[in-house]
């Protein structure tokens, strides 16, 4: 048979990195143009490579180029693409952008802007979920406009409370106060970064449910009336409220309980007049009560694992369902198979408490094999930026059952060798081996506990000798430059790592010695940035007396907002920062001093 016509000649990527370049591959698969965009950091990236065209759109900075709407529609004109995907992140859910493009005369692959914004706050979609039925988290449906209103709250159901942004997700903008003496920092906190990451410091508070699991529902609709949902992802294992691993099905979720939250999915998703894909994302309790927490109005990080298990292209049908076409299936065509499993990679340092790790890929190598999948947007040579979200790639894999799915994962996770920043395969290897995995439990409080992270530690080294690393750096990390040559001895072959160990007064070096403060020519008494990045509060000044733990200043690096500490009781001296000021990777941010 013919091709059939494909339902564009060409489509612009408002996005970067690895979801960038697996819309181009669905693209390809349909006969559509693909067009790149990226920023000036970005030159020579995968994504940008990859497309039929790439054009450059500004600055590194996401505010001067990816976050720039009308510099993208611009392009997109320029180029003579039909029509825009978003990706995730980004523009992806902001109706103002999708109002733009269709204002272009140009085709936004994606829901409608009104529906993005009934889901874009969460205080209006809580408010819209209840009066259609939907069970939401017990809290307000009203903004909270100061730390009093939430400490009167918590003092009328307890704690501990989530204070959320309204507009936020990926867990920004979400803080956990367990008492009443965190709220202040928590409101202050979840404002700024709602104000940084969403333009909107609105926040609401609900309840915190103790050691639930985090249940999403896919769901996906035409422009006909076709609603239907696919199943369910287990995105219950997180760091900071952010996603580490998601499976489907969820081994806690049975057939009965799957068609009940499918109900409320396809309900959720009917009230805001939904189109294209999304997911209902749910709260499920211990006593196995189901909560609706919010809707992410665009393709998610793991969609990855619905299409294994359902054998949907999801970006596929985004596509098409934006070109007018109605579904390719129903809701009985959606039927289980297997399990799937994916592991976020991210270059970050699980022993100094999943700091962000940007650094340069020195040496890459994807595994591969029966139901392995890898999506990535990286190659050797490419330099992970503090300027993006930390993710090198997503590690998804497939089989009949989920511990031979688990299985699979870890023979996948021995294979990858990425050389540079340190990155999450130890820890993923550590968690999936732990018996609390195995089981299917929550995990809860080990994920970011020391007992894993030692095993994480041990695992990574183990891993370097497995894969007959001859030399490292003086600490014990990879150095920064690398690469793989084959050798042979007594007829014997070997893949060999070369690597050059770098300067000892190198600024990547200096930041991954040690763990907490770094003393590096400035003294013992020093306290500074384990990262690079942006200065958002100061809490101390000059002459302030401050104790161990104690919060110096909160750096945000990679999306992600770090607090310095005390390391010691004394008296802050030459406090260096200020909010606004850029920092690099052990800069001393002040000296505690004896009194």
């Amino acid at each position: 048979m013919p091709n059939p016509k494909p339902p564009f000649s060409k489509v612009l990527v408002a996005n970067r990195g690895e979801i960038a370049v697996r819309v181009f591959r669905t693209l390809r698969e349909l006969g559509v143009g693909t067009v790149a965009v990226y920023s000036e950091v970005d030159r020579g990236r995968l994504h940008a490579t990859v497309a039929d065209e790439a054009y450059l759109i500004g600055g590194g900075l996401p505010a001067e180029s990816y976050l720039r709407g009308d510099v993208i529609v611009e392009t997109a004109l320029r180029a003579g693409t039909e029509a825009i995907h978003p990706g995730y992140g980004f523009l992806a859910e902001n109706a103002t952008f999708a109002r733009l493009v269709e204002e272009a005369g140009l085709v936004w692959i994606g829901p409608p802007p009104e529906a993005i914004e009934a889901m874009g706050s969460k205080i209006a979609a809580r408010e819209r979920m209840q009066a259609a039925g939907v069970p939401i988290i017990p809290g307000t449906t009203e903004p909270v406009e100061s730390a009093d209103e939430i400490k009167r709250l918590g003092r009328e159901i307890g704690y501990p409370l989530a204070i959320k942004a309204s507009a936020g997700g990926g867990g920004k903008g979400l803080k956990i106060v367990e008492s009443e003496g965190e709220v202040e920092r928590a409101f202050d906190s979840a404002r700024r970064e709602g104000e940084a990451y969403f333009a909107d410091p609105t926040v609401f508070v609900e309840r915190y449910l103790v050691d639930p699991r985090h249940i999403e529902v896919q769901v996906i609709a035409d422009a006909h009336g076709a609603v239907v949902h696919l199943g369910e992802r287990d995105c219950t294992i997180q760091r900071r409220h952010q996603k580490l691993i998601e499976e489907a099905p969820s081994p806690a979720v049975d057939d009965a309980l799957r068609a009940r939250i499918g109900v409320i999915a396809v309900d959720a998703a009917r009230a805001v007049g939904y189109r294209s894909a999304g997911t209902i994302e749910g709260l499920l309790s211990r006593e196995g009560e189901y909560f609706f927490l919010e809707m992410n109005t665009r393709i998610q990080v793991e969609h990855t694992v619905t299409e294994l298990v359902t054998g949907f292209d999801l970006v596929r049908e985004q596509i098409l369902i934006a070109a007018g076409e109605p579904l390719s299936f129903r809701q009985e065509d959606i039927v289980l198979h297997g399990h799937a499993i994916e592991c976020r990679i991210n270059a970050e340092d699980v022993s100094r408490g999943f700091l962000p790790a940007p650094g340069r890929i020195t040496a890459y190598q994807e595994p591969g094999g029966p139901g392995v999948r890898v999506d990535s947007g990286v190659r050797a040579g490419d330099e992970i930026s503090p300027l993006y979200d930390p993710m090198i790639a997503k590690l998804i894999v497939h089989d009949v059952d989920r511990d031979r799915a688990r299985r699979r994962m870890l023979r996948a996770l021995e294979e990858f060798v990425i050389d540079g920043p340190p990155t999450l395969l130890g820890f993923h290897r550590a968690l999936l081996e732990h018996p609390c995995f195995v089981a299917g439990e929550t995990c809860h409080g080990l994920v970011e506990s020391d007992e894993l992270a030692q095993r994480a530690d041990e695992l990574t080294n183990e891993l370097s000798h497995l894969q007959t690393r001859v030399t490292s750096g003086s600490d014990g990390h990879p150095a920064t430059r690398a690469q793989l040559v084959g050798v042979e001895v007594d007829g014997r072959s070997y893949a060999v790592r070369l690597v050059v160990p770098e300067p000892p007064w190198s600024e990547l070096a200096r930041a991954r010695r040690g763990r907490g403060a770094l003393r590096a020519g400035t003294g013992s008494n020093a306290v500074e940035s384990p990262m690079q990045g942006t200065v958002v509060q100061v809490e101390v000044a000059d002459g302030n007396a401050v104790v161990e733990g104690q919060v110096i200043c909160v750096v945000e690096a990679m999306k992600m907002e770090n607090e310095i500490v005390a390391h010691r009781d004394g008296i802050v001296r030459d406090l260096t920062v200020e909010r606004g000021q850029a920092v690099a990777a052990g800069q001393a941010v002040c000296i505690v001093a004896d009194e």
